[in-house]
């Protein structure tokens, strides 16, 4: 059986509300499209609140992250959940007209 070869990993240099860091991943791109995100949502907490603790600007923004990946999450499965319904309905409905012997009973 062939095995798969690890992925390399990269050092990446980002820097988080002015903070640098340095993470290992594969994807040094994506990585620095995360610390992005991370860095404009401790900044617009920063902006509105009075809090001056880096700590706890983390912690409201990753609140803020958990939020929105929550709703995203809600949204997600709301459609799922939508579309099987319908999926049932129109089945229901084909098999009503597809049948005859349905219709005559």
């Amino acid at each position: 059986m062939a095995s798969i070869p690890p992925q390399s990993t990269e050092t990446v240099r980002v820097e988080i509300f002015d903070t640098v860091y340095n993470l290992r991943g594969t994807d040094p791109a994506y990585i620095k499209q995360l610390a992005e995100y991370v860095d404009s949502k401790m900044r617009a907490v920063a902006a509105q609140t009075s809090t001056v603790d880096t700590i706890r600007l983390a912690v409201l923004a990753a609140l803020n992250i958990a939020d929105e990946h929550h709703l995203l999450l809600q949204k997600t499965s709301g459609s799922a959940t939508d579309y099987t319904k319908r999926a049932r309905t129109l089945n229901r409905v084909l098999d009503e007209v597809l049948d005859p012997a349905r219709r005559a009973g």
